[in-house]
């Protein structure tokens, strides 16, 4: 990220981009010369603002799609998705017919080569909102961390990565911190509602379903982060390119499942949607859709000018004002343990930054426990040739 900003002040610094390649100085280039800075190719690949955007994006669409899923009974979480895509690939055009922004047309081949990314966004934000249904904000925001861990083991073999060792302690924080928010939350259902009583195996069954598509959302997520990172090398897609693909052909695939999964007859919609709240509850579907707007943007953004490792490890560092959140509007429980894993959690994003200075300060790293680099047979031989 230093590298970026570094080349990011030379193009400021030495000027226009010559036609060979190189940089031309102002007082030396051929032609009249614009007195500014292009601020707008500036802002689009600086990784703070992207960072920022995509934080209070995430923090957003969190407590939306809380307040919508927690509804008694609700089981049309398709239905969901489908509405915030629409709204989603409505807009963007609609900002392209008013020349506010600009992406590529649909072309059939794109469409085709995006569509696997499509496909593990579908798995993404579906888990993501059936975790979120059955978890708390706060627990959610902790278990989310450990989709960090799963896409560092991937850019590992992907993309030739690597961690330190203390990048390694930081996710063993996040681990320590998932088992003792899993442990504070059963522990307040047991205690809340007698650990004998129904109720109490109630909730542990709840529980037990959110840590479970909690799990399966970790690695929805670090497959569709891994696999979008790859796809914009191979295609060259801008921010508003992934995010039109994204959504446009995710839309197919989300009717598909919500008739053929969900219940679609006149008493269920009529359960789903009561007319004392119908009205407040499709504004806030609108809402969350407008909301998804700006998650799918910033988050290719993110993705675009940093690393995927780092984009999850920003959504880890929103665990904070995200559990607030959940104490404030929806009546989260507050207690030591749960406090604990929240502050072990922080630590882990402190630790992991600390780490990342380092690693910036001295080029060669660790790997991962699994990370041995490959190598052909022959150079194997004259390794072991070498030894004996």
């Amino acid at each position: 990220m230093a590298d970026n900003k570094r080349r990011d002040d030379l193009v400021i610094e030495m000027g226009n981009r010559g036609s060979t390649g190189g940089y031309e100085s102002p007082r030396l280039s051929k032609g009249p010369q614009t007195p500014r800075i292009s601020a707008p190719s500036s802002i689009a690949n600086n990784p703070m603002l992207a960072v920022l955007s995509y934080c209070g994006s995430s923090i957003l669409m969190t407590v939306l799609n809380k307040y919508v899923v927690s509804g008694k009974g609700w089981n049309m979480n398709f239905l969901l998705l489908i509405v915030q895509n629409l709204v989603c690939v409505t807009a963007i055009r609609a900002g392209k017919s008013l020349g506010l922004i600009n992406f590529r047309n649909f072309n059939a081949d794109e469409a085709r080569k995006w569509f696997p990314v499509s496909l593990l966004l579908v798995g993404m934000i579906y888990t993501s909102t059936k975790a979120l249904q059955y978890l708390s904000i706060p627990v959610f925001t902790i278990f989310k961390n450990l989709t960090i861990i799963v896409t560092a083991y991937g850019e590992v073999l992907w993309f030739g990565g690597s961690v330190t060792r203390l990048t390694l302690f930081s996710f063993g924080l996040i681990v320590l911190s998932s088992v003792v928010a899993a442990w504070a939350d059963i522990q307040h259902a047991l205690s809340f509602h007698g650990s004998s009583s129904e109720a109490a195996s109630e909730k542990i069954s709840t529980l037990n379903a959110g840590y479970m598509w909690m799990l399966m959302n970790c690695f929805c997520t670090s497959s569709y982060v891994l696999g979008m990172r790859k796809r914009i090398k191979l295609t060259n897609f801008k921010d508003f390119d992934t995010m039109f693909y994204n959504n446009l052909l995710s839309v197919p695939v989300l009717v598909i499942f919500s008739l053929l999964v969900e219940d679609w007859s006149t008493k269920n919609l009529m359960t789903q949607f009561p007319i004392e709240t119908r009205n407040n509850l499709m504004s806030a579907m609108f809402i969350t859709g407008v909301g998804t707007i700006f998650i799918s943007y910033t988050s290719a953004w993110c993705v675009r000018v940093t690393s995927s490792t780092t984009y999850s490890m920003v959504g880890a560092l929103n665990k904070i004002p995200i559990a607030i959140s959940g104490l404030v509007f929806f009546d989260a429980p507050v207690t030591l343990p749960s406090v604990s894993a929240i502050a072990i959690g922080s630590a882990s994003g402190i630790v992991y930054a600390v780490a990342k200075m380092r690693a910036a300060q001295q080029p060669k790293t660790v790997g991962l426990p699994t990370a041995n680099p490959m190598i052909s047979a022959s150079s194997q031989s004259a390794r072991d040739s070498m030894k004996s």
